[in-house]
């Protein structure tokens, strides 16, 4: 007998851990990164039995999670669960500290081994590094395997076998290495007959049912919503991904987070659009691929420096001195900070658990450079609202708009909420979607909302807020704190 562990490989398809269990791929897992595990080889899996699959829900990650988050896990789990039952198996579902369920469970089921699939975060590096030492004094065997990225961290150097800091270069390395096809998923014969018990609720996790509606779970809603995007989408990705109106973005990054479908299947995917592109399509289909990079890019970066997740990547010579105003982050929290593109923004995220990704830039450079509120505060407000949270993925994304990351906007460079807004929502729709107040106002308008006088306001739409800062003199100001931090003073 033998335990899959599901982690954030929420799927039974295209699951490089569950295949090599269920003897539907070769163990030819090329090793961990430095400072990982080393798989080898594992025992023969005709050795060992059928798989039992598992899902620990672990009340040291849920502490960092979120309703919205909690919501579409529970619902990819239930998916997951059926497609087990359905084949004669089930999901055995657990709770508390994986250190010391492993071994229990692999007691009550006599299994010879536990396999799962690698993260890369140092709190998931740590429990793992607790599993398999938990697993060895019960004398299990178990095995890891590279599966949530294409390229393990340590796998793509510069000539001096440091990790990249910078994406150009090792866009250019992953671009180019081959990329393996998806696994099957196990036949049922591979799969032991257990019964896995209920779900929990989401308020018996701790958590309440989100105000968000969260898009669909699961590997059926994620493979509905890749076909549609490589049918049409993908081929004016390069061309459609800044404007939040168009139809011009996957939505997939919720399902890569959970690992609803798996990157291997993303990929061949995309590869097949790419064949069937004419060449000016084809460079968007690559604009396409180069963001599933920018994704390894990340959590190389975070694998390496573990820090970042509450540390500037960038060292500056003094501290950086934000500002910080709690009444001034409440509004943008809240939406309510009179730059119309800022606050659809921050609406769609409590709306949808999603913001556009153009968006997010906007509403990111804003806190930090607008405002002066320091970057963690804004990647903690995601964190508890996004469903498609990712620590690599929106760290980076933070610190680069903060201007303290990898390859991060210059800190001179600040983007203009309302030229943003004009430049991407020309007609306002976006905006009207999320800002009622507005609907009924001439576009026109809401890109010079900045501009009115406060009577001009009150009879455009009176429920609407004045802007609570000058972008002007707030461009000025954050100018002045970075060279200070960078001892221009």
């Amino acid at each position: 007998m033998q335990i899959h562990w599901h982690r954030r490989d929420l799927r039974p398809a295209d699951n490089r851990a569950l295949a090599v269990a269920a003897g539907g791929a070769p163990p030819d897992d090329p090793g961990a990164p430095e400072g990982e595990e080393q798989s080898g080889e594992p025992t023969p899996v005709e050795d060992l039995g059928p798989v039992v699959p598992l899902f620990v829900f672990d009340d040291a990650v849920l502490e960092h999670a979120g309703d919205a988050r909690v919501r579409y896990l529970l619902d990819a789990l239930a998916e997951l669960r059926a497609w087990y039952r359905e084949r004669g198996s089930d999901l055995v579902v657990a709770r508390g500290d994986p250190v010391e369920v492993l071994p229990e469970l692999a007691a009550e089921y006599d299994a010879e081994r536990v396999v799962w699939n690698r993260d890369y975060s140092g709190l998931a590096r740590e429990r793992d590094a607790g599993v398999r030492r938990a697993l060895d004094e019960v004398d299990v065997d178990r095995a890891s395997f590279h599966d949530a990225i294409f390229h393990e961290p340590g796998s793509i150097t510069t000539n001096d076998g440091e990790h990249y800091s910078v994406y150009t270069y090792f866009w250019k390395k992953w671009r180019d290495r081959e990329k393996p096809d998806p696994l099957p998923a196990p036949d049922a014969d591979a799969l032991a007959a257990v019964d896995g018990g209920d779900l929990p609720s989401i308020t018996g996790l701790g958590f309440e049912e989100p105000e968000a509606d969260v898009q669909r779970a699961g590997t059926d809603a994620a493979r509905d919503r890749l076909e549609t995007f490589c049918a049409d989408g993908i081929y004016r990705y390069d061309e459609d991904r800044d404007y939040p109106t168009r139809d011009g973005v996957s939505r997939l990054s919720t399902d890569l987070k959970f690992g609803t479908i798996g990157i291997r299947e993303v990929y061949a995917a995309t590869a097949d659009a790419r064949e069937r592109a004419a060449a000016e399509e084809a460079e968007s289909v690559e604009e396409f691929q180069s963001q599933l990079a920018w994704r390894e890019f990340y959590t190389h970066v975070l694998f390496f420096n573990p820090g970042v997740v509450s540390e500037n990547f960038r060292e500056y010579e003094n501290d950086i001195e934000w500002r910080n105003d709690p009444d001034e982050l409440d509004a943008w929290k809240r939406g309510e900070t009179g730059y119309p593109i800022v606050d659809a923004g921050m609406r769609q995220l409590k709306a949808e658990a999603y913001i556009h990704n153009r968006v997010r830039m906007i509403v990111a450079s804003f806190l930090t450079k607008d405002l002066r509120v320091d970057w963690r505060e804004g990647y903690d407000h995601f964190r508890e609202f996004l469903a498609d949270h990712d620590t690599a993925n929106d760290n980076g994304g933070w610190q680069w708009a903060a201007s303290t990351g990898t390859d991060a906007q210059p800190y001179f460079r600040i983007f203009n909420p309302m030229t943003q807004g004009e430049r991407y929502d020309p007609d306002a729709e976006y905006i009207k979607k999320y800002v009622p107040e507005l609907r009924d106002v001439d576009p026109e308008l809401i890109h010079g909302w900045h501009e009115l006088s406060p009577t001009q306001r009150a009879r455009t739409a009176g429920d609407y807020p004045e802007p609570i800062v000058d972008h002007g003199e707030r461009r000025e100001a954050a100018l002045a704190m970075f060279e200070a931090a960078r001892g221009e003073e």
